[in-house]
């Protein structure tokens, strides 16, 4: 090795001469102060092969070769694996390396035709060498990968967020999950944090790839190395999410897919997607850091390269989520994915920070808004629905509607994400209007609702009925406001004035149901005698009574759904009818001619009609307002 060295610093000692030498003369004068400053370059040493053309001219360099290819070859022949012996490994390398450095220290001598013929034969026994060096990076890959045994897949009633690695051994040649360097667990329990790292290969092996790595990038072979280290990484990296539970479907695929079908496959998504990019993708980014290290253009092309197919499966998911139907129950998992590509919208910008991964990261932040869209949509189509709905029919009792039902807790389960859905509006205001936050946007959606109510109770031929289903619906509807997050976003002022609607309900019931019957007894005394007759009284009686009993058939199908309004409608109409029907009867009993016993002629006393009002609203078609 000690020849070979002097070899190399007389050629260089020679390049220099032959380059600063514009002439011969010049040239001699050069040679001269290298041979009075060290012994090593006497003049005939150095004068050696400068002449162009003369065969001893890279007698030097055609020893080396000749060196170099025994020791070389010798292992791009062997049978067994180069690695399976560390001293072999080594002495390859070196070889390796020294045919680099005298291809590079020649390099500069390619003018000569004699040098360029040597450093041909050079350029094939590096490229052998590569051939060789490549099959050794694949094999160390495999081998390395196949020592690291994933999860058995999830059997019934296992959950892909569990995601375990196994080993089945625990020595270094099996694949652990670290939580840093220094700790190794050879079995995982299932997942809660993922501030962990899996050390898919072993340290030995990481080693070796990276002695390889940087052979072959020193060789020009960079892009050679980069495929055969992603093609290895892409296959462990794509089984393991599979091992997750997400299947590899087309776009069109994924929109054919029934909804139920869907809504699982969603939910393996969220697992999957949260495991890749905090555990799996950081994972291999630091794996392709320690096996190009110094190398960062050749570990940010291989990073990119195992992980994009992964990726795109993962965002073209999301994707189809974000372009699929725009159907209302759609709402709640499409809010899953947007909030689970939102939270992990910090590892796609630090894991794939680099420009190799550009387009993922783009097309990340891209699918997300799209997702956002998507959430619009439904609200849009929710507004459509509402719309649509038709009036075909009364609600038995005046009743709860459906819509008003299913509107109300539809919203109320959507603002369990307030914070998710006003993210969505307020990235959707524009410089032309601010309409679309979400606070407008549950306003107008409740006075869709109203409208559509208020069309829905014309169908009621009575006019109390109708003002019952308002009253009803309206209770309901202030309920759901009042106990939710949608008090918040429609404010105070907007329930105040929905219960004095409220309230204006209760009040157009009474006029339109019991001011016909109290009309009866307060007949105006102008109209009649100054002390009415035994018959006028007992005409009015009947008359009351008629009234009273149409009216409480007709109601006794009625339903009041809300206790408290039920109560305090009963107790209004009691109070009101009570207080006309005891001054009436005062004033019957004082009619001379009803005798001793005007009792007779009364078919209800007060309490009889207290209780027979109390006994209303309890029953009917209207259901309750859960």
């Amino acid at each position: 090795m000690a020849e070979h060295g002097e070899e190399k610093l007389l050629a260089v000692a020679r390049h220099i001469a032959k380059t600063l030498g514009h002439n011969d003369s010049t040239a001699d004068d050069i040679l001269q102060i290298f041979s009075n400053f060290d012994g090593r370059f006497s003049r005939d040493k150095l004068s050696e092969k400068m002449g162009d053309g003369d065969p001893r001219s890279c007698a030097a360099l055609e020893h080396t070769l000749k060196s170099l290819d025994r020791q070389i070859s010798q292992y791009v022949a062997a049978d067994q694996p180069i690695w399976a012996d560390s001293v072999d490994a080594g002495a390859f390398l070196d070889a390796v390396d020294e045919l680099i450095a005298t291809l590079r220290e020649w390099h500069p001598m390619t003018g000569e035709k004699s040098v360029a013929a040597c450093l041909d034969r050079a350029e094939d026994l590096l490229q052998q060498a590569m051939f060789r060096v490549e099959d050794e990076f694949r094999s160390l890959m495999e081998r390395g990968g196949e020592s690291f045994e994933l999860s058995r897949p999830f059997g019934p009633g296992e959950s892909a967020g569990n995601y375990q690695f196994d080993s089945e051994d625990e020595d270094e040649e099996g694949g652990m999950i670290g939580c840093g360097d220094d700790h190794q667990i050879p079995i995982a329990h299932p997942i809660s944090d993922y501030d962990i790292l899996i050390d898919a290969l072993p340290s030995v092996t990481i080693n070796d790839l990276h002695e390889i790595a940087k052979r072959m990038v020193a060789a020009g072979f960079g892009k050679e190395c980069s495929h055969v280290y992603s093609s290895c990484r892409r296959e462990f990296l794509e089984e393991s999410v599979s091992r997750l539970g997400l299947q590899k479907l087309s776009i069109e695929e994924i929109q054919k897919m029934a909804w139920c079908d869907l809504e699982d496959q969603i939910e393996r998504w969220t697992k999957a997607a949260t495991v890749a990019l905090r555990i799996l993708f950081p994972s291999e980014r630091r794996l392709c850091d320690r096996v190009f290290f110094g190398f960062p253009s050749a570990a940010n092309l291989s990073f990119m390269e195992v992980c994009r197919g992964s990726t795109i499966q993962l965002l073209n998911f999301a994707d189809a989520v974000a372009i699929g139907s725009r159907s209302p129950e759609r709402l709640f998992k499409v809010l899953d994915v947007f909030e689970t590509l939102r939270d992990l919208m910090p590892e796609f910008e630090a894991v794939f920070s680099d420009q190799y991964c550009l387009l993922l990261r783009n097309e990340a932040i891209t699918i997300w808004r799209r997702l956002g869209e998507a959430i619009r949509g439904i609200f849009m189509e929710l507004e459509n629905l509402i719309r649509r709905d038709p009036a075909k029919s009364e609600v038995p009792g005046g009743g709860l509607h459906p819509i008003t039902r299913y509107v109300m807790n539809y919203l109320r389960a959507a603002c369990r994400s307030r914070q998710t859905l006003e993210q969505v509006f307020n990235e959707s205001i524009d410089d032309r209007t601010s309409s679309s936050s979400l606070s407008v946007q549950m306003a107008w959606i409740m006075e869709l609702l109203e409208s559509n109510l208020e069309v829905k109770s014309r169908i009621y031929r009575d006019p109390a009925l109708c003002s019952v289903f308002m009253m009803n619906n309206g209770k309901y509807i202030v309920q759901k406001v009042k106990d939710s997050e949608l008090g918040l976003l429609l404010g105070d002022d907007w329930i105040r004035k929905h219960t004095a609607k409220i309230r204006q309900y209760q009040v157009n019931y009474q006029r339109s149901s019991w001011n016909k019957v109290l009309a009866v007894l307060k007949a105006d005394n102008t109209s009649l005698a100054p002390n009415p007759s035994l018959n006028t009284m007992r005409e009015r009686l009947k008359l009351f009574n008629l009234h009273f009993d149409e009216t409480c058939r007709a109601q006794s199908t009625w339903f009041i759904f809300d206790e408290q309004l039920r109560e305090e409608l009963r107790i209004s109409v009691v109070e009101n009818l009570s207080q006309v029907y005891r001054n009436f009867l005062g004033r019957l009993q004082s009619v001379p001619e009803a005798g001793k016993h005007p009792e007779k002629l009364i078919k209800y006393s007060v309490e009889e009609i207290g209780a027979r009002v109390n006994g209303l609203f309890q029953r009917g078609g209207g259901g309750g307002g859960k």
